[in-house]
């Protein structure tokens, strides 16, 4: 087998064989926002790179038993090693002027609830799986 002079085909050749493409897994995200202490009209919903066109569009989160707590369960199959997301209320979105809200992934399948408060930059993460 005669190898080519050019040392960058040498190069690219390698590169081609030597890559490989990172595994997905999927990863179930349960959002909950307690939105209690927010005043008015509530319309709690996520933007984020992990929601359906992600941050073009509000995916809506419900409340069904009135308990002032909105929830929503995602899942997606990536190999994002984290997420970038925040909740609005209407028009508002929180933690203004503030770094996005983020999950770190681990390698491999996953099950996780979020909890939060509604503008507040604290969370329990729960990794369930």
């Amino acid at each position: 087998m005669k190898l080519h002079k050019n040392p960058f085909v040498f190069i690219i050749l390698l590169l081609g064989v030597t890559s490989c493409v990172q595994e997905t897994h999927i990863k179930t995200v349960t959002f909950k926002v307690d939105a209690t202490g927010l005043e008015g009209k509530r319309e709690i919903g996520i933007r984020g790179n992990f929601t359906p066109n992600a941050w073009e569009e509000v995916v809506p989160l419900s409340d069904d038993d009135q308990d002032g707590i909105y929830e929503i369960e995602l899942s997606q199959k990536t190999a994002a090693s984290a997420v970038e997301f925040k909740f609005v209320n209407g028009e508002t979105i929180e933690l203004e002027g503030k770094e996005n809200r983020t999950i770190q992934f681990e390698y491999r399948k996953e099950t996780i609830v979020y909890e939060t408060q509604f503008d507040s930059p604290e969370a329990d993460i729960h990794r369930l799986e």
